[in-house]
């Protein structure tokens, strides 16, 4: 083959071969959403979020992440947070919640969500958020692994591991249902049928401990549940007798079988929508 028509070839090869994508704008906006299949940071205009005062009976977990979130953001050292505990009260909306606050602060502070399916291409993201002139929070939301996931190694590297270690600019937030990411079961039958036990139980624990705080989120009480909803009518002026909004919103909870902040927004969205309120 000629020299001529290898570089009719490079420069055909060079045409197909898709653009280099531009580095993110980290400045259109303080929070971004990553995707891959292409890798990509989409920034999110208006993050969905409820104020950090409307968030009742997480007081302790409310003020050890604030003032983490607010070490970070002031360039002191900080620690990675796992948000674990019951369902619907308010592990994901505290983490948005403290980014704001924290914003409103005049601190510099940009939050990236990343999704449990996507772990895999955390190194990538990395290597994007280490080379930017901001902090970032990096939140996996609703994080749990299941008995044949591999996923978690790749948690590992952002939390402690790898050659690099996590960027100085990235702190990891995660919330899950679970203390250790993984079902209790997963981690019995690994006990019960590896070469050594300890050694295996040790491979799967070993990845909630790289989290530095460790902060619980317990089942509601039945005044924490009223007061939540009091703490919505107040915000968005629904005005209802206080012997009529118990009554109902204890029959609500009842019909649900669980008291949440979840189940407590969900039953003033359908107070409000009865009194003609929009929110």
């Amino acid at each position: 083959m000629t020299e001529d028509a290898l570089n009719r070839i490079a420069a055909a090869l060079e045409r197909l071969a898709p653009r280099p994508r531009p580095a993110p704008d980290f400045t259109a906006a303080d929070a971004f959403a990553w995707h891959t299949d292409p890798d990509r940071l989409e920034p999110v205009a208006k993050v969905a979020r409820v104020d950090l005062s409307l968030l009742v009976g997480v007081n302790r977990a409310r003020d050890t992440l604030l003032d983490n979130t607010r070490h970070f953001a002031q360039g002191l050292p900080a620690n990675n947070a796992l948000l674990w505990g019951a369902r619907g009260m308010g592990k994901s909306s505290l983490v948005k919640a403290i980014h704001a606050a924290v914003r409103a602060e005049g601190l510099p502070l940009k939050i990236v969500e990343l999704a449990r399916e996507d772990l895999p291409s955390v190194q990538r993201l990395l290597a994007l958020l280490r080379q930017a002139d901001a902090r970032f929070i990096l939140f996996c939301d609703d994080l749990s692994f299941s008995h044949d996931d591999q996923h978690y190694k790749s948690l590992k590297a952002v939390l402690d591991g790898g050659i690099e270690g996590r960027p100085e600019n990235v702190l990891l937030y995660a919330t899950s249902n679970r203390r250790h990411l993984m079902p209790r079961e997963m981690i019995e039958n690994e006990r019960s049928s590896a070469i050594n036990p300890a050694e295996a139980v040790e491979e799967k624990v070993s990845l909630s401990d790289r989290f530095g705080l460790w902060l619980g989120f317990h089942p509601c009480s039945q005044d924490d549940y009223l007061d939540m909803i009091r703490g919505y009518c107040a915000a968005h002026g629904v005005t209802v007798a206080e012997d009529r909004l118990r009554a109902e919103a204890i029959e609500w909870q009842a019909t649900r079988g669980a008291r949440s902040g979840r189940v407590a927004w969900q039953f003033f969205c359908d107070l409000a929508a009865r009194e003609g309120v929009r929110l």
